[in-house]
């Protein structure tokens, strides 16, 4: 188990333990919930190693966009039906063209490129986990707070039981800021890329939610067709 998942396990199981309990055997002391991934996203150093990773990295992400794009124009020469996918009959006639190791070696490249450009975001990620549990600890101390809960396991909560803005407070105080490149050798843990995920799930759907107040849906199917 990864040094977040300890720390972070036990929480969702406090709610149903302290439930089962009879009334003077409950904890004695305040409750709080921490949303983790909106804590880190909050901080002063995540926002701002993803604009350096985004200036560091800008000949890697350009590059990517131009194979990206490169890769579609080929996969849209078997999109014979025009549907916008590469079916199974198209990606067997796709697969005995001239043109497949081309396009196999334009995948390659593109995800390769993407892996420098996420694990530059996985790295910065990993240095502010690390403060984590420290920070959390502060938040508690200050607060005299005895358990800490996962927002998804708690039913009903005031407002004022989220301690998510204080534990960035207090993140944003032991790491102001994190580097974006990575030593050479280094490898992501797995808890690093875990909260990477949940963290692109989360801008991913802000961003679409915000899409789809500023505009109306378009008009019309013009994305680009994807094989399988």
């Amino acid at each position: 188990m990864t040094r977040l998942a300890k720390l972070l396990a036990p929480a969702g199981l406090v709610l149903a333990a302290t439930a089962a309990l009879p009334a003077q055997a409950q904890v004695d002391g305040r409750m709080a919930s921490v949303d983790v991934t909106r804590t880190i996203i909050g901080t002063t150093a995540f926002q701002t190693s993803y604009e350096q990773v985004n200036t560091t990295y800008a000949q890697q992400n350009e590059l990517r966009r131009t194979k990206a794009l490169e890769r579609q124009t080929m996969l849209a020469k078997f999109d014979k039906n025009a549907d916008k996918q590469v079916d199974e009959t198209e990606q067997a006639a796709m697969q005995k063209s001239a043109d497949f190791p081309k396009l196999q070696a334009l995948e390659q490249e593109i995800q390769g490129l993407s892996n420098q450009i996420d694990g530059a975001r996985v790295f910065a990620i990993e240095q502010i986990i690390m403060q984590y549990g420290s920070a959390l600890q502060d938040v508690t101390t200050a607060e005299q707070i005895k358990v800490v809960l996962d927002p998804g396991t708690v039913l009903f909560a005031v407002p004022e039981m989220d301690i998510t803005p204080k534990v960035t407070a207090a993140l944003n105080a032991r790491v102001p800021a994190v580097g974006v490149v990575p030593p050479a050798g280094w490898q992501p843990s797995r808890e690093g890329v875990q909260v990477y995920q949940e963290i692109q799930q989360r801008l991913a759907m802000a961003a679409q939610m915000q899409q789809q107040q500023a505009a109306p849906a378009p008009q019309g199917d013009t994305a680009a067709p994807v094989g399988r």
